[in-house]
């Protein structure tokens, strides 16, 4: 399955820097892309190198890193590079003798990863985030949004081969990511807040709830879901200040990445028992979020979500091409227009309000209003915006 949009995101950044770094969540289909890229025309200097830094015959061949790198030309590949932090500096040397290659660095996110590369290779690297499958990728969002978008979970010849495989996932991040990454993080601990959490998918985030409910103060909660969010397991969707005298939320929400992983750690393994679960509303709107998120291409410090303590509340909000734009999550048949709507076309001056629901059809509720059915995302979003 060619990930078309992915491959030429990666394309048109390497035109302008030296260094893709391609950032995500473990399985998710860097290694694939890579090889994809690798095959493909476009980079002079010869065939691709590439190391994984997880198989201990590229760790030899990297053992004396300027010496396998220095002669190395065309599309150069990195694998795992969050293992070897200290490749960066001398990535920045090689990068600046200006010869004919280019280097894409496949990294699961971490600060440090992030931080080595700011550093480092400032002005010379470019970020992509490669995500699981989305819904521009696959045909069947009903599937989609069940198992989620990680390609071994949605590529399953059953649902329950996926939540076999969702379930091996958690405990291979908790038990193995989390200490490669070098934190210290007993995962007993970060698995049970990962369950609690469930029940937060969708809801203001309150930290200390949670650490009275775990036994742990604020701060330590707070790191625990910096891991989380770094490792894109979760989303903490931050509040939007508007310039109104309304009482306005201050906490962040907090939904779950990847619905696969959401159902997995509530115990849902088919659509039957999704339709009657007490979350399946939760679930769906933060998967349609998601979807919304990822056609509009926006990184997590360029969306938000805006509520009142009077209870006017937007799910999604964004500068678009410089406009400000709003965004429904709605689990019903036919959206009608709602006084918070209204509230919310006012005061945060919208130049338009999408309502994002189940389904293939699109209809005005108001001049600045549309309802549009997910499965018309990846057709309509882009034309609607313009």
């Amino acid at each position: 399955m060619k990930r078309i949009r992915a491959l030429r995101a990666v394309r048109e950044l390497f035109r302008t820097h030296p260094v893709v770094t391609l950032v995500g969540p473990r399985q998710c289909g860097k290694t694939t892309l890579a090889r994809e890229l690798a095959r493909g025309p476009g980079f002079k200097g010869g065939p691709a190198t590439r190391f994984d830094l997880e198989d201990p015959v590229d760790l030899a061949r990297l053992a004396n890193p300027r010496l396998a790198l220095e002669n190395a030309s065309g599309l150069i590949i990195i694998d795992e590079v969050q293992r070897r932090p200290d490749l960066f500096p001398l990535l920045r040397v090689l990068v600046d003798q200006r010869r004919p290659r280019k280097f894409l660095i496949l990294g699961s996110a971490s600060g440090g990863l992030l931080r080595q590369n700011s550093e480092s290779l400032a002005g010379r690297s470019a970020f992509l985030e490669l995500t699981p499958f989305s819904h521009h990728e696959v045909v069947g969002l009903d599937r989609l949004w069940l198992r989620g978008g990680y390609p071994r979970a949605w590529l399953a010849r059953t649902d329950a081969d996926a939540f076999t495989w969702l379930s091996q996932y958690v405990t291979t991040f908790l038990e193995r990511d989390i200490p490669a990454l070098g934190l210290r993080i007993p995962p007993v601990a970060l698995r049970r807040l990962w369950m609690m959490l469930t029940h937060t998918h969708g809801q203001i985030l309150n930290r200390s709830d949670l650490g009275r409910a775990m036994g742990l103060d604020h701060k330590t909660v707070a790191n625990y879901l910096d891991v989380l969010t770094s490792g894109f397991m979760v989303r903490q969707l931050q509040p939007w200040f508007a310039n109104v005298s309304k009482r306005q939320v201050k906490a962040p929400k907090l939904y779950f990445r990847d619905s696969g992983l959401l159902h997995q750690l509530l115990g849902v393994r088919s659509r039957a028992a999704l339709d009657v679960h007490p979350s399946v509303g939760a679930s769906w709107e933060g998967f349609a979020l998601e979807c919304v998120i990822r056609e509009l291409g926006l990184g997590p410090t360029e969306v938000f979500f805006w509520s009142t303590h009077a209870g006017a509340e937007l799910d999604l909000f964004a500068h678009v091409n410089g406009s400000p734009y709003g965004f429904e999550m709605k689990r019903a048949d036919a959206p009608v227009l709602t006084p918070s709507m209204r509230i919310v076309l006012e005061d945060l001056k919208l130049r338009h309000l999408f309502v994002i629901f189940p389904g293939n059809t699109t209809y005005p509720l108001h001049d600045r209003v549309t309802a549009l059915g997910l499965g018309l995302l990846d057709r309509r979003l882009s034309r609607l915006l313009r």
